[in-house]
C-alpha cells in the first residue's frame, strides 16, 4: 500500500468517525397545540379524580361496596368477568417499545371505554350525568393532543364491545358494574396523570442517536 493510499484511508476513517460523533441538534419539542392539550386533558384529570369519591358516595348505596382497594373481595373480582366489563388499557412509559402513537391512542380508547360503560350504566342510575360530560370534554382534548402530534394509529380496543347491558339483570348488578366502573376508572386516571406528566415534556428521537 503507497502513501498517498494510506493517507486517504486513514482520512476517510476519521471523517466518519468524526460524523458518527459529532453532536446531534436539540430534539424538538412538542407542538405548542399539543402541550396546551395536554395540560388540558391533565387538568381536567385531576377534576375527575377529585369528583369519583362523590360520586361514588351519591350513586353506590349498597354496603361493603366503598373505594377504599382493602375492601375489594374475591366475588367482586369475579362480577367483573360476569358483568364483561373490559380493563382499560395499559399505559407504559413512553420509549421505543412504547411510542407516542400508542400511548395517545390508549388513552382515546381507555376514555371511550369508559365513556361507553357510564352510558350504559346512566340508563339504569341517575348520578353520573356530570363524570359523562367531563369524560367528553377529556376525549376532546386526547383528539386534540391526536390531531397535534399526527398520531395515526388506532388502538384494537377503541371499539371494543360492551355487554353489560344484558348482564344488569337487577339493582345488586347495577350497583356492583357502578362501584367496579368507576374503581376501574379512578385507577385509569392516575395512570393518566403519570402519563400526561410525562409526554407534555417528551423529546423525539432525533435521527442519528441511535
Amino acid at each position: 500500500m503507497n502513501t498517498l493510499t494510506a493517507v486517504a484511508l486513514l482520512h476517510c476513517f476519521l471523517f466518519a468517525v468524526l460524523v458518527r460523533s459529532a453532536p446531534v441538534g436539540p430534539a424538538s419539542e412538542p407542538p405548542a397545540a399539543f402541550r396546551e392539550a395536554a395540560e388540558r386533558a391533565k387538568t381536567l384529570v385531576e377534576k375527575i379524580l377529585r369528583d369519583l369519591p362523590a360520586v361514588h358516595a351519591a350513586t353506590v348505596t349498597t354496603e361493603g361496596l366503598t373505594l377504599d382497594p382493602s375492601t375489594e373481595t374475591t366475588n367482586l373480582q369475579l362480577m367483573v368477568t360476569s358483568l364483561g366489563i373490559p380493563a382499560a388499557p395499559v399505559l407504559k412509559p413512553l420509549s421505543e417499545r412504547f411510542t407516542l402513537d400508542m400511548c395517545v391512542s390508549r388513552m382515546m380508547a381507555g376514555g371511550q371505554l369508559y365513556q361507553g360503560l357510564l352510558g350504559v350504566l346512566s340508563e339504569r342510575l341517575s348520578g353520573l350525568k356530570d363524570l359523562r360530560a367531563d369524560l367528553r370534554d377529556l376525549l376532546t382534548h386526547i383528539n386534540k393532543m391526536k390531531v397535534a402530534a399526527q398520531v395515526s394509529s388506532d388502538s384494537p380496543d377503541q371499539n371494543q364491545r360492551l355487554d353489560l347491558a344484558s348482564r344488569l339483570h337487577g339493582n345488586y348488578e347495577v350497583q356492583v358494574g357502578v362501584h367496579l366502573t368507576l374503581t376501574q376508572l379512578r385507577s385509569f386516571c392516575h395512570d393518566l396523570i403519570r402519563s400526561l406528566r410525562a409526554i407534555a415534556t417528551y423529546r423525539p428521537r432525533s435521527a442519528g442517536t441511535r
